[in-house]
């Protein structure tokens, strides 16, 4: 992904609603997590925007995210678990896009895809 202008009205969002009171990277992690799994309309419809070597998932490929991986599972990135085949399976958020969701999934998903774009890291 290239990256996005700075979005002051995004940061502001993140800085106060994600990570505020966040003082190293397990925290950091931890106010993403519970803010995707407070904030994300589960079930909802996505779409795979990037390929990435950790995931089956194609460019166009429609999944159901169900919910959030477990809080392990996202200490160092975001996964959300989707079903696909005949199974469950966690896969990054940061390559899918919410198909038709609520408003409050799009900006959530949105605001984790400006983080990983603006390079930002736990």
């Amino acid at each position: 992904m290239s990256k996005q202008p700075r979005d002051e009205q995004r940061e502001r969002r993140i800085e106060n609603e994600v990570i505020v009171d966040a003082y190293g990277p397990e925290e950091q992690a931890m106010g993403w997590y519970y803010y995707l799994e407070g904030t994300l309309g589960f079930p909802f419809r996505a779409r795979c925007v990037s390929e990435r070597v950790i995931s089956p998932l194609r460019v166009g490929e429609e999944v159901e995210v169900v919910r959030m991986a477990s809080e392990g599972d996202c200490e160092r990135e975001m996964f959300v678990v989707i079903r696909w085949s005949d199974r469950s399976l966690g896969v990054p958020l940061s390559q899918l896009a919410p198909v038709a969701t609520d408003d409050a999934t799009q900006q959530a998903v949105g605001d984790w895809h400006y983080w990983v774009d603006q390079g930002y890291m736990f």
